[in-house]
C-alpha cells in the first residue's frame, strides 16, 4: 500500500470517529431535550437533586419505564363518582376542620391513584410514578403531602393553597382518559 492510500484510508476512520462523536453528542442532546420538555421543572429537580445530568436523566428514564410496566386504567364512572363526591365533602369538612380535610385529600389522591393501577406504599415512588404523568402537579403534590403530614404550626393559608393544588392533581387522576373517552362514544353509537 502506497503512502497516499494510507493516509486516505487514516483521514476516513478519522472523518468517521469524528461523526460518529457528532451523532452520539447529537442523540444527548436530543434525549435531554425530550425528558426536559417531559418533565419540565422536575427535571431540574431531579438534576439539582443528583448533581450530574446523566444520572439525572437515567433516573428519570427509569420513571417512564417503571410506569410503563404498570397496568394503568382510567376509572370506571362508578369510581369517579364515588371518589368525587368524597372530595366534595373533603372540601365542605374544611371550613370545620382545614388539616383533617387536607390529610383527606391526601389520602382520596392516593385512593385514585391505587385504584388507577399506580402502586400507593411509598410516598417518594408515588410522586416518582406521577411525575410522569402529571409532571406539571408533582411539585405541589410534594407540598401538599408535607403539609398534610404536619401536625402543629400550620396555618390556614398555607393548608388552602395545598388544597387547591390537590384539587388540581385529584381531578387530573380522575379526569377520563381521552382515548377511553372515544371508546365509550363509540359503544354509545
Amino acid at each position: 500500500m502506497d503512502t497516499n492510500t494510507t493516509l486516505w484510508i487514516v483521514l476516513g476512520i478519522i472523518a468517521l470517529i469524528v461523526v460518529g462523536a457528532i451523532v452520539m453528542a447529537w442523540r444527548r442532546v436530543q434525549r435531554s431535550n425530550q425528558l426536559q420538555e417531559r418533565f419540565g421543572p422536575e427535571y431540574d429537580r431531579a438534576l439539582d437533586e443528583l448533581g450530574d445530568r446523566r444520572q439525572a436523566e437515567k433516573e428519570l428514564e427509569s420513571r417512564v419505564a417503571h410506569v410503563k410496566s404498570l397496568n394503568i386504567r382510567p376509572l370506571t364512572a362508578e369510581e369517579v363518582n364515588r371518589l368525587a363526591l368524597e372530595w366534595q365533602e373533603t372540601q365542605r369538612e374544611f371550613v370545620d376542620e382545614p388539616l383533617a380535610s387536607l390529610q383527606k385529600a391526601d389520602r382520596l389522591i392516593r385512593e385514585a391513584m391505587k385504584a388507577k393501577g399506580y402502586p400507593v406504599e411509598d410516598f417518594e415512588q408515588r410522586v416518582a410514578d406521577i411525575s410522569v404523568d402529571y409532571p406539571e402537579l408533582v411539585k405541589d403534590y410534594r407540598g401538599m403531602h408535607r403539609i398534610a403530614i404536619k401536625e402543629d404550626n400550620v396555618g390556614t393559608e398555607e393548608i388552602r393553597q395545598a388544597m387547591v393544588h390537590g384539587r388540581a392533581l385529584f381531578e387530573s387522576l380522575i379526569k377520563p382518559d381521552p382515548s377511553q373517552e372515544k371508546i365509550n362514544q363509540k359503544e354509545k353509537i
